[in-house]
């Protein structure tokens, strides 16, 4: 097989991960399986994240017939489009913007007159922490936007972000659904975190924190960067628990779309590859994930086709001043180590909403004439790597990968193709 049919091969398996996350077929499943009841008062729809719109067009076919509703979307740029009957904000992402603190306030509004006899359908999938800020009181846009910038490059995994965040929100750790109460909740949700945990998947706006502010105070100061938040942040986090009104009993949480199911649709599609899902959890550092995948791969080499499947979600911290993201110098460094793996292969590290870090590129595919072709370049790669410039290197060698917003997202799917 020639470098460019593994390379084909590489991104069809890594579109069919995509395609299983389709959010429009997995509302559409759960919504035929599981129908929106007629209520006697107004059904809301709120839909927050990456998926959004497609999630909220397909939910608005399903209303019972002559319910009254009121529908919002929130969602990034790339993926906002005009929805008939709806109200849809483009929101900044990763970095929160005032568009977004428009949205949260306009969904706040909607919600201040809600009654019991109404109904409230959240579809949430990633990207909703960043999409719709709601600064608790005390803290202003500006805060949050800092915040979350130093967050987004500390190296936390996003779980510990989002124990953060959810103590400097309105919305986030059940705020959402403390603000429907009394009527009845119900989140569909497609997951972008490992593990599943409707309280980490956009900071749990429909479920319990993840933890106490003074936990989310030592994640900060253990990953040394409390000092470098706002003073206004860091007296927030300071102060004293604040009793919780989220009412658990109002609030159904369930999960439709996950990273795992995109795995498993790979290792279903590629039979003749003898496919392993080595882990559905690839978490830390990129470098050490680099090392563990590459020591997985030399470990368990055999004669013929041979197929390696990941999925989760790396971290990096920001050292430099160049551009990428944790896909992109994943995928780098893997290729740096290649020299260890015998025969041919290709290396496909992308993140399923086709967005890795502030770049275009949803990640990179690397194979072993990466390093030989950044040598006739004069491109240095360990330079590179200490600069956090990956995104410059794959794009000069031609090895990233784009494939513009799918509408999705499963957190990010590592594939490892080999010939021998």
């Amino acid at each position: 097989m020639k470098k460019t049919d593994l390379r084909a091969k590489a991104r069809n398996f890594f579109d069919i991960g995509v395609k299983a996350a389709d959010p429009t077929i997995a509302v559409r499943t759960e919504l035929t399986d599981n129908p929106i009841k007629l209520v006697s008062g107004c059904i809301h729809l709120i839909s927050i994240g990456k998926a959004a719109v497609p999630m909220l067009e397909e939910a608005l076919t399903h209303l019972p017939r002559n319910a009254t509703f009121q529908a919002t979307a929130v969602t990034n740029a790339e993926n906002a489009k005009d929805i008939p009957q709806a109200r849809v904000f483009a929101s900044g992402h990763p970095v929160p913007d005032l568009n977004g603190l428009n949205a949260s306030q306009y969904i706040a509004d909607q919600l201040q007159n809600i009654h019991a006899n109404d109904f409230v359908l959240c579809l949430i999938s990633g990207g909703g922490s960043a999409l719709l800020p709601a600064p608790a009181t005390g803290l202003s846009l500006t805060d949050k936007i800092e915040t979350n910038s130093i967050l987004l490059g500390s190296g936390l995994d996003i779980e510990k972000m989002n124990l953060v965040r959810q103590h400097l929100s309105k919305f986030k750790g059940g705020g959402l659904a403390s603000l429907c109460h009394p009527a009845k909740v119900r989140s569909l949700i497609i997951s972008d975190v490992i593990g599943d945990d409707p309280r980490a998947i956009a900071s749990g706006p429909t479920a319990d924190k993840i933890g106490t502010r003074q936990e989310a105070k030592q994640v900060l100061i253990d990953a040394n960067i409390w000092g470098q938040l706002p003073n206004s942040v860091q007296h927030h986090l300071s102060g004293p628990e604040i009793e919780e009104t989220f009412i658990r009993s109002n609030a159904q949480n369930q999960i439709i779309a996950s990273n795992k199911q995109s795995l498993k649709a790979i290792q279903n599609a590629a039979d003749s590859w003898n496919p392993i899902i080595v882990k559905h959890d690839l978490s830390g550092d990129v470098g050490q994930a680099a090392h563990e995948i590459v020591d997985y791969v030399v470990g368990h080499d055999q004669p013929g086709h041979q197929m390696f499947i990941w999925g989760g979600e790396t971290t990096v911290k920001l050292n430099g001043t160049g551009k990428g993201g944790r896909n992109q110098e994943l995928a780098l460094r893997v290729a740096l180590e290649g020299h260890k793996i015998p025969g041919g292969w290709i290396f496909l590290s992308a993140g399923t909403d086709g967005r890795d870090g502030p770049t275009d590129a949803a990640g990179a595919m690397v194979d072993p004439k990466l390093v030989e072709k950044a040598v006739e370049q004069k491109i240095d790669l360990l330079d590179t790597i200490s600069n956090n410039d990956s995104y410059t290197a794959l794009a000069q060698i031609g090895a990233l990968l784009i494939s513009g917003p799918t509408g999705t997202n499963v957190a990010d799917i590592q594939i490892f193709l080999k010939l021998r």
